[in-house]
């Protein structure tokens, strides 16, 4: 049996991630049930990803299913939508067969509003509609194999196609979860948004929770809950993010960066940086492009 832990103990993965250096675009992760979860007893402890979209399709064997609180008992073929910031786990059955794909959820998102009834909330498909689902997930994944000429191209347009096959099958079959979710994610999702639009523009919790129409104390405990720190946490993790890609990749000071970033008080922005970063932004700067 699944356990469903609260929500301070769930973990969460690649909140704001670490900056990285330019490389190519990975379009896609994939691999088969089995290997991924074998390595685990066949079990995967209830988690979360902050920027990742899982489809986890099982064509035989059995699973359990915990999504947002909400257990599921499956056998193939299934297909299970999870959105980031979705609580998910499993226990499957050793014989289980199926695969799971994790994409950014950036670039789900950026195939539109059309197919937002998928991308949007947890889907829990079964019955009817699945066969041109499996027809999508094998063409992406022999896509994403390949590389060959175009594959830039060829990727996001078969993400695009798997997303309106998802779409036709959860208007076909049985969704089981489509009404589950959480008002609390779906607001912590929006915050999260907003934070990435507008943390050069305000630094004030009150201007988040007036353009989502809640409290800042409301706020504050739907960032705490969902994201695992506080909405000013969110916030200047988000500042420092961007801080830490100017230092690498621009000539600007560190004051112009502060000024850009909103700052006035140069002293201010930086032993708001030596928090961050546990250094001397100079001294982040010089390691930092040291390594590169």
């Amino acid at each position: 049996m699944l356990d469903d832990p609260t929500m301070k103990a769930i973990p969460i993965y690649a909140l704001f991630g670490e900056l990285v250096a330019d490389q190519e675009h990975e379009w896609l992760h994939w691999e088969t049930i089995a290997a991924r979860s074998s390595r685990h007893d066949f079990r995967i402890a209830p988690h979360r990803h902050e920027q990742l979209f899982q489809i986890l399709q099982i064509t035989a064997g059995i699973a359990r299913a915990t999504i947002d609180g909400a257990t599921y008992d499956l056998s193939g073929p299934a297909v299970i939508v999870v959105p980031a910031l979705t609580v998910h786990g499993y226990l499957f059955s050793r014989d289980v067969e199926g695969v799971v794909l994790t994409l950014m959820e950036r670039d789900v998102l950026g195939v539109g509003r059309a197919v937002s009834e998928i991308t949007a909330q947890p889907r829990v498909l079964t019955g009817g509609g699945l066969a041109e689902v499996n027809r999508a997930i094998a063409a992406l994944i022999a896509e994403a194999d390949r590389r060959d000429m175009g594959h830039g191209l060829a990727m996001p347009a078969l993400i695009s196609l798997l997303l309106v096959a998802l779409l036709r099958a959860r208007r076909m079959s049985d969704d089981r979860a489509g009404s589950r979710h959480d008002r609390a994610v779906r607001h912590a999702l929006a915050f999260r948004a907003l934070v990435d639009s507008r943390f050069r523009a305000t630094r004030a919790i009150g201007d988040y929770a007036d353009a989502l129409g809640i409290s800042p104390t409301h706020l504050n405990r739907i960032s705490r809950q969902i994201l695992g720190v506080s909405a000013l946490q969110l916030i200047e993790r988000r500042i420092a993010l961007e801080a830490r890609r100017q230092m690498l990749f621009s000539s600007l000071t560190i004051r112009q960066i502060g000024a850009e970033l909103g700052y006035d008080d140069p002293a201010y922005f930086t032993r708001f940086l030596t928090r961050m970063l546990g250094m001397a932004p100079s001294r982040y700067r010089q390691a930092a492009r040291a390594s590169l």
